[in-house]
């Protein structure tokens, strides 16, 4: 049995050393200033999308650049020897709108994912609750059909991005108690009855945003559903397994 062969391809070097070098050019110079200040960089993060870090490993007739996770996990590390919460969100935003790639109709795809990739749009993920954090299935966010809407009630917390993104990617029940009852809506900025509570007064992490996420009676169309109801914790955790990845490739 030959020996595993554990060397990047040229591709995969190729990708970490542009990303390397894009971080230290553009990250590295600024982040203390983000740390102390607070501040979200999203002139720096659309400069990382125009090299394909916004959508990794999205497809590519969305705008995507249709890498693999090793590559995502590279690039990842890489952005984070500069700044590990700027490359944090970048992951975050990759993992939220990697759901709407691989479970939300083509509809709602071509419409919001090249927006998405490009970063002229900015998304968050939105699942764990004030009383439902890593007993997620325990969720209380409701969303009622009504008509061709959902209107939905509820909070979600420790939102990175809240108040600053346009894309909530959000499990809200629409059925009974339990990862069955939970279904996944994409909630765009401008929804009635959508607002964000204070920043959270956090140890880092500082140059992304972290919030609540407030709904009430906030009416979000029923196209913005993301794959069938019911299907949504399965679409979350099936985020969450390559979030964690990307997470930990930030950590290293």
């Amino acid at each position: 049995m030959p020996a595993m062969d554990f060397n990047l391809s040229p591709e995969q070097a190729a990708f970490q050393e542009t990303a390397r070098e894009f971080a230290a050019n553009e990250f590295a110079p600024h982040a203390a200033e983000w740390d102390r200040d607070k501040l979200f960089p999203v002139a720096a993060l659309r400069k990382a999308a125009a090299l394909g870090f916004g959508g990794i490993y999205v497809a590519d007739d969305v705008g995507g650049s249709g890498l693999a996770r090793l590559d995502a996990a590279l690039i990842f590390e890489a952005l984070s020897g500069a700044c590990a919460s700027t490359a944090a969100y970048i992951s975050i935003h990759n993992m939220a709108i990697w759901m709407l790639d691989a479970f939300a109709d083509d509809a709602l795809r071509r419409r919001l994912l090249p927006g998405l990739c490009s970063m002229d749009l900015l998304a968050s993920y939105c699942l764990t609750e004030p009383d439902s954090g890593s007993d997620a299935a325990a969720l209380n966010t409701r969303a009622l059909r009504d008509g061709d809407d959902y209107v939905l009630n509820g909070s979600k917390a420790f939102i990175s991005g809240a108040g600053s993104t346009d894309v909530y990617v959000t499990m809200v029940r629409t059925g009974g108690d339990g990862a069955e009852g939970i279904t996944c809506l994409a909630i765009e900025k401008d929804s009635p009855g959508l607002s964000f509570g204070a920043q959270e007064n956090k140890l880092g992490w500082h140059s992304q945003p972290t919030a609540m996420v407030n709904f009430e009676d906030c009416r979000v169309p029923a196209a913005n559903r993301i794959g069938d109801e019911g299907q949504g914790f399965r679409i979350a955790m099936a985020g969450l397994d390559g979030g964690r990845i990307n997470i930990a490739a930030c950590s290293l």
